[in-house]
C-alpha cells in the first residue's frame, strides 16, 4: 500500500519553479521526511497529492496510492489524512463529537458515540469527553486531531510539521506517539519540515533541494 510521486513539478505565478520534477515511493509503515526552508514548496507539495491544487501554481506530475492514480479522483475520495501545524478542531462541538464527525458514513449515530469514547479511553482523555476544546491543552488536543484523522480511515497520511506549535515538553512524547500509530496502521506517510528532530529514526529524509528520482 505504497505512496508514490512521479515527476511532481511546481511552478509559481511569475513563473519561478518550486522544485526540478520530484519522484519518490513511501513503504507501508515507513515515513519520508523532506527537509527544507520557509518558501520552498513544502506546503504546496502536500497540497498537490491531497487534490488541494492551488490555481496561483501550475502543476504537473503523477501521484499513486496502492497503485491507483490519483491525479483525477475527486479529494474526498483520496482517502489521505492531513495532519497541520494547527489542531483545527471544530469548536462548537465537544471533544468526543469531533471524533464522532471523522467516521464513515457506514456507521450508526450510536455506533459513532460509542467509537469516539472507546477512542478517548484508549487515549486516557476519557474524562475530557464533553469537553470543548478551548478547555483542554495543546498537546491534549493535538492528540485528538490526530486520532479524529485516523478515524476516518485513511490509506495515506501527510504531515504538514504538526510539532511545530506545541511545547518543547510536549513534542517529543507526542512525536513518538504519532510515528507509533503511524508503523501500527502501516500506513505510508510523508511528513514536511524544517526541523531535524521531526525526522523519525532510520527513516529515510531528503534535504532541499529535492532535485531528482528518489524512489
Amino acid at each position: 500500500m505504497s505512496l508514490t510521486v512521479k515527476d511532481l513539478s511546481i511552478i509559481d505565478s511569475s513563473r519561478k519553479t518550486l522544485f526540478s520534477p520530484l519522484s519518490f515511493s513511501i513503504p507501508e509503515g515507513k515515513i519520508l521526511a523532506l527537509m527544507g526552508p520557509s518558501g520552498c514548496g513544502k506546503s504546496m507539495l502536500l497540497s498537490a497529492i491531497a487534490g488541494h491544487a492551488s490555481p496561483d501554481f501550475t502543476y504537473s506530475g503523477e501521484y499513486y496510492l496502492k497503485g491507483v492514480l490519483l491525479n483525477n479522483i475527486a479529494v474526498e475520495k483520496r482517502k489521505i489524512g492531513i495532519l497541520f501545524q494547527d489542531d483545527l478542531l471544530f469548536p462548537h462541538l465537544t471533544i468526543w463529537e469531533n471524533l464522532a464527525i471523522a467516521l464513515p458514513n457506514t456507521f450508526k449515530k450510536e455506533q459513532r458515540k460509542a467509537l469516539a469514547m472507546q477512542t478517548l479511553s484508549e487515549l486516557k482523555l476519557h474524562s475530557l469527553a464533553n469537553k470543548a476544546p478551548s478547555q483542554i491543552s495543546g498537546g491534549q488536543r493535538a492528540r485528538v486531531s490526530m486520532m479524529r484523522m485516523l478515524l476516518a480511515e485513511p490509506a495515506a497520511i501527510l504531515l504538514d510539521e504538526p510539532f511545530s506549535k506545541l511545547d518543547k515538553a510536549l513534542r517529543g512524547d507526542f512525536r513518538h506517539w504519532v510515528f507509533a500509530q503511524i508503523r501500527k496502521r502501516k500506513l505510508p506517510a510523508l511528513i514536511v519540515t524544517h526541523d531535524e528532530s521531526d525526522v523519525p529514526d532510520n527513516s529515510q529524509c531528503l534535504q532541499w533541494p529535492w532535485d531528482g528520482d528518489q524512489q
